[in-house]
């Protein structure tokens, strides 16, 4: 089934409140990032792995976002379709949205202001994710990145089941914890907004009540299916891959320095302008 997997649903209706006042007149999925906005390089990343219908679910007051992808759609050759996301109940809400685009086909789930730097040459994340749900019969796979224990309470945090051990290309998830207070996460591996799930998931997602912060979380209805059975894989990012989450200065800094002195032409000469080490 994962095989061919290609759909990705993209939310992107939050309203960016902790960039404010910067995302009073753009979408915070729409920044720049190098030369590219946000969302272009989710995009893009999607692409890469055979993705070609592209579901965003967004709120009618960032009309911005529409009019980019459709300024776009036509060179970029992938099929954008929109849906609305009324209120703003939570991400596993976002992705419920979705649910009538999707269809009874597995999909990607790709956070659109996240976005996750590798290597040119290394196997992308989602594409691992994809072989490796192929290999082990897998329901759904999410991708984790390891965070300081102070931050655990800011993720959905996996709990491995016993036997994993640092290095592993996968894991099984035995529970999945929504923001749990640093005495109580299982493990430093918190969820890096990326997921690539059976579409199982919606019915799970239906029956979800709100949960942490008031909204309908996607860390509970995935919970919820683990322990009805679902066999889902966690798989860490590698060494050298990095998420950037565009959700909040500090971060969004990070990733405009990264990309920035990434740049081919001009990265060298910034990083000798700044004394950075490129």
């Amino acid at each position: 089934m994962f095989e061919h997997a290609q759909t990705s649903v993209i939310p992107v209706a939050g309203l960016g409140t902790r960039l404010l006042p910067l995302t009073r007149g753009i979408p915070k999925e729409l920044l720049p990032l190098g030369r590219l906005p946000v969302l272009q390089h989710v995009v893009d990343e999607m692409s890469e792995v055979g993705v070609t219908s592209q579901v965003l679910v967004t709120s009618q007051r960032k009309t911005a976002i529409r009019q980019y992808v459709e300024s776009a759609e036509e060179s970029h050759g992938n099929a954008f379709q929109f849906v609305d996301q009324s209120h703003q109940k939570g991400l596993g809400h976002a992705v419920l949205c979705a649910r009538e685009m999707v269809a009874n086909k597995p999909f990607f789930v790709a956070l659109g202001d996240a976005v996750i730097k590798r290597d040119a040459e290394q196997e992308s994340l989602c594409e691992r994710m994809r072989r490796l749900c192929v290999a082990e019969n897998a329901d759904a796979a999410i991708a984790f990145h390891q965070v300081p224990l102070s931050r655990v309470s800011r993720y959905g945090v996996a709990k491995p089941q016993p036997g994993f051990k640092a290095g592993d290309t996968f894991f099984l998830l035995s529970d999945l914890i929504e923001k749990p207070p640093q005495e109580l996460a299982p493990s430093r591996y918190a969820i890096a907004a990326r997921y690539l799930c059976k579409p199982d998931l919606f019915s799970y997602l239906q029956k979800t009540t709100p949960g942490s912060g008031g909204e309908i979380q996607l860390t509970d209805a995935l919970q919820a299916w683990l322990k009805d059975g679902a066999k889902i894989l966690g798989v860490p990012l590698t060494a050298s891959e990095k998420r950037f989450d565009i959700g909040n200065f500090e971060s969004y800094y990070a990733a405009a320095l990264e990309y920035a002195l990434a740049d081919q032409e001009f990265g060298p000469a910034l990083a000798e302008q700044f004394g950075v080490k490129n």
